[in-house]
């Protein structure tokens, strides 16, 4: 009777509460009352379309499987948090599938020291493929120089990814970036809004060459020319270029015409590769010989001009970065916004615009944010912000290396999203979990 009694209570207690569970013998989730830890990150995670490459749940990677991820520069806060975010994948891989030690998986980041320079990082490639990883992931800083290591790579096995930037090369599996175009789009909205949809404005973007900045500034230059007709592009900055800009700017200020610049700097292009010339066909000739040679090829280019060049060069290697983005923001005096198309060129733009004492009459606005532009945010140095998901972005990239690795598919264009800030609702919940430093 005991037995019976107790069991009866507890069928009682099933039904009455709905756990089903008590008779079924199946295990099944049961709420606890434990609220689910969510990581600080989460919102970065969110953020990644498709959802799939945000989750590593089932990247069943073999032990000791080994991931290159190559970056553009590792000093900024943007690439930091991609290597983070690259990190913070790795090992959570690692946690899921229980490796350690000689079992882990194998993720490492490198990128160029400083700056984004193309030929350390097709160095670094080259490196890489060395090792034979079982993928790279490259953010490319020029979309078209690594054929041939990518050509060389693909017939080894090494399958590729892209990340940050997108790519020529027909060969890439997936591409982990922001939608530039969309978010450039935003920025010019954003920016004409702010001018009253009427006046100058300047780009200052990081490179000629990448693909995302190809596509921040055709998307950008091309919203304005549709959909504002009272705002003009007066002026786009490379600081790839910058060395020329300066120069040109040097020349300027010398009374140099830019015609003469061009002339006199051929001329002394012609007599350097005659020299090189004259110096290897020295050992097959006499003295006098080479010495004649020499003697000609001076008449390439006369002594005043050689002293001008020679003046110009001294000016512009005296003239900062900021120096030149000055002097060719100050030849166009109605400019009323500067927008730069990633986080250098925004606090470069806000720098700038602080030396010429117009930060309260130009409107600075750009992509990303790190302490320094958040900073200038706060105090109303700079006016708005793309924000990207660079986390997100080295988090993504990873499940899409392991992806191809797997080979069990992937998208070709994965989204990691964007938000805008700016001094309105940079305290707001949602946007702090995007931001970082």
């Amino acid at each position: 009777m005991k037995k019976r009694s107790v069991a009866a209570v507890l069928l009682a207690v099933c039904m009455v509460t709905g756990i089903c569970g008590c008779s079924s013998g199946k295990d099944e989730d049961v709420f606890t009352g434990d609220t689910p830890e969510v990581p600080e990150w989460q919102a970065n995670l969110d953020a990644i379309t498709p959802v799939v490459y945000a989750n590593i749940d089932d990247l069943a990677l073999e032990p000791g499987t080994y991931i290159s991820v190559i970056g553009k520069t590792e000093n900024s806060s943007y690439w930091k948090q991609v290597a983070a975010g690259v990190q913070q994948a790795a090992a959570d891989i690692n946690e899921r599938l229980g490796y350690s030690g000689d079992d882990a998986i194998r993720v490492l980041f490198n990128a160029p020291a400083d700056n984004e320079d193309i030929d350390e990082q097709v160095n670094i490639l080259d490196e890489e493929m060395a090792r034979y990883p079982d993928v790279i992931a490259i953010a490319s800083i020029d979309e078209n120089a690594s054929e041939v290591q990518f050509d060389l790579a693909i017939s080894n096995g090494i399958p590729i990814v892209a990340f940050d930037s997108g790519n020529s090369y027909q060969g890439i599996q997936c591409t982990c970036m922001t939608d530039n175009s969309r978010a450039a789009v935003t920025g010019a909205q954003k920016l004409c809004e702010a001018i009253g949809e009427s006046g100058e404005v300047a780009l200052i973007v990081p490179d000629s060459v990448s693909g995302n900045a190809k596509d921040r500034v055709a998307a950008f230059q091309q919203e304005i020319t549709e959909n504002h007709p009272g705002v003009s592009v007066v002026e786009t900055i490379y600081m790839d270029q910058i060395d020329q800009l300066k120069r040109g700017a040097a020349a300027e200020e010398l009374g140099v015409s830019a015609e003469d610049l061009a002339a006199w700097t051929a001329e002394a292009a012609g007599e350097e590769e005659e020299e090189a010339l004259d110096a290897a066909e020295a050992d097959a000739a006499t003295a006098d010989d080479a010495a004649q040679q020499d003697g000609d090829s001076q008449d390439n280019i006369s002594e005043e001009a050689r002293t001008r060049l020679e003046d110009i060069d001294s000016l512009a290697e005296s003239m900062s970065d900021e120096d030149a983005v000055v002097y060719y923001l100050q030849k166009h005096p109605d400019l009323k916004g500067c927008f730069g198309t990633n986080d250098e060129t925004v606090l470069l733009g806000a720098q700038a615009l602080e030396s010429m004492e117009k930060t309260e009459d130009i409107v600075m606005m750009g992509f990303d944010a790190g302490r320094d532009q958040l900073d200038a945010l706060a105090d109303g140095s700079i006016d708005g912000l793309v924000v990207q998901n660079p986390f997100g972005m080295g988090y993504a990239t990873v499940v899409a290396a392991a992806r191809t690795v797997l080979e069990i598919g992937n998208e070709a264009q994965v989204d990691t999203g964007f938000v805008w800030v700016d001094a309105d609702n940079m305290e707001d919940e949602n946007i702090q979990a995007m931001l970082y430093e």
